[in-house]
């Protein structure tokens, strides 16, 4: 059985109608931590354009493969082995665009940062970096129901939570990556897109 996410259901309209804009002239596409695989075969489909590779940690590439097995494109690639806890991560190439939704607010900060790093690595001069999910701004939450998820993630995991966009982007700016467009998206959450210009 394939799993299944409902919130890929409900955001994955409004972030693809943000690609399809973003990534109209790009070619290869990471996406980081690819969970259900449910974004990689939606996208995919909507953007033959691009080649997708995805990535999960390997105990969920069953449940990615399954997808992709049904979907059948051509352009979405089966899941490489990338865990944000570990420094390496099995790349032979460059990629112009990284794709990530919903990951820095359940992983450690140690992750996010470890995760950035890898970015750097693999997004070529001037590659997009795509960041989806819910952020702070100046400390604050920018709803309420934001604040309650907070809450409910740090319950389960006191090392996760909603971060803030400025430290974010501080970790993006190590990498020589430049806040290109940040854009509103339902449910109080935002795209973040950076482009790499190497000027660390």
């Amino acid at each position: 059985m394939k799993p299944y996410a409902e919130s890929c259901e409900q955001n994955r309209d409004p972030i693809l109608a943000v690609l399809q804009k973003i990534l109209a002239d790009r070619k290869q596409v990471l996406e980081i931590a690819s969970g259900t695989g449910q974004h990689a075969v939606y996208f995919g489909e909507a953007l033959p354009h691009l080649t997708w590779q995805t990535s999960e940690l390997p105990e969920n590439h069953a449940g990615i493969q399954a997808w992709l097995d049904e979907a059948r494109l051509p352009n979405v690639l089966p899941p490489l082995a990338i865990d944000l806890h570990e420094d390496a991560w099995p790349l032979a190439t460059s990629f112009d665009a990284i794709f990530n939704a919903n990951t820095v607010h359940i992983v450690s900060w140690p992750a996010v940062e470890r995760m950035f790093a890898g970015i750097g690595r693999v997004l070529a001069e001037g590659g997009l970096l795509c960041l989806y999910g819910p952020f702070n701004y100046g400390g604050n939450f920018t709803s309420e129901s934001n604040a309650r998820f907070d809450a409910w993630l740090k319950g389960r995991d006191p090392e996760s939570g909603v971060r803030d966009f400025e430290a974010l982007d501080q970790l993006a700016r190590l990498q020589g990556l430049v806040l290109q467009q940040d854009v509103e998206m339902p449910a109080n959450n935002h795209t973040l897109v950076w482009k790499k210009t190497g000027a660390a």
